[in-house]
């Protein structure tokens, strides 16, 4: 973990994945060895890096004075470390300029631009779970041309409203495409404590999707908060989960959710799920 200052909000996050792997899985031995290790700045990461082999580094690229971009300059020189995978989290928009290098890197490097903490902690899951270090296929891969028949357009969701609840921008552009090529009609949060503050505006949402790894206020509390407000004690609630965290579908539930879905999201479950709770 190298973040701006010790035992930052990256490093719970990568706290939670181990805690709910090591929870969910057999691992004998290697239960044991897993450790979350945190540095402060390229200069301290630099040095953890080279007292042994890492399955992944998790870098804040929101660290002040391009401090992000030395450490991968560093990596990029150095053979041994050179093939380590970066998970590279933003919590800003990048400048243009930033995020043209980057995506250069991406695509020669084992680097992985992350916006959301959801899909970051996915991925560390994803890397613990690798027998060696490297033994995980890339977040993106090349695209194959994949032939498909048109799929006709049910219009029997048409007209109706969701609310996306999502903080990362890349969801809510790809979850609002998939429904409102159905008819439906799409809101936006950016976190639990707006997606109260927006049913309270639209009262005539039909259905929520909750993510459930959000900063302010994550899909659990929200979906508690939403099922005390009497209006609302039957208004679907479907989590979008991290499909390496099994134990997220349960809390979901728990929580109030009346189903879920799991990522990366596939367009013909989503619209059953959604097409099943608004037609029933």
């Amino acid at each position: 973990m190298i973040e701006e200052r010790a035992r930052g909000l990256l490093s719970h996050v990568a706290d939670s994945a181990v805690a709910e792997f090591t929870g969910g899985q057999d691992l004998g031995d290697r239960q044991e060895s897993i450790e979350v290790v945190s540095a402060v700045g390229a200069q301290e990461a630099a040095g953890a890096l080279a007292a042994g082999p890492f399955h992944c580094v998790v870098l804040d690229l929101d660290m002040a004075d391009g401090e992000a971009l030395r450490f991968l300059d560093a990596m990029d020189g150095d053979a041994a470390v050179r093939t380590v995978a970066v998970l590279a989290h933003n919590s800003r928009r990048l400048e243009a300029e930033q995020e043209r290098i980057l995506q250069a890197r991406a695509g020669t490097q084992p680097l992985e631009l992350l916006s959301s903490l959801d899909e970051l902690r996915e991925r560390i899951a994803l890397h613990l779970s690798a027998e060696q270090p490297g033994d995980v296929l890339p977040l993106v891969r090349p695209e194959e041309p994949v032939q498909q028949a048109p799929q006709p357009v049910d219009d029997s969701l048409s007209g109706r409203t969701v609310l996306v609840v999502d903080d990362d921008a890349r969801n809510l552009y790809a979850l609002s495409s998939i429904l409102e090529l159905h008819g439906l009609n799409v809101r936006h949060a950016e976190d639990g404590r707006k997606g109260i503050e927006t049913l309270i505006e639209h009262p005539d949402i039909d259905l929520i999707l909750m993510d459930v790894m959000m900063p302010e206020m994550d899909g659990y509390t929200a979906t508690a908060e939403i099922r005390r407000m009497p209006a609302h004690a039957r208004l679907p609630i479907i989590a979008v989960t991290a499909k390496a965290m099994p134990g997220d579908r349960e809390k979901s539930l728990a929580s109030g959710a009346t189903d879920y879905v799991t990522k990366p999201v596939d367009t013909d479950d989503l619209i059953a799920c959604v097409r099943r709770w608004l037609t029933s």
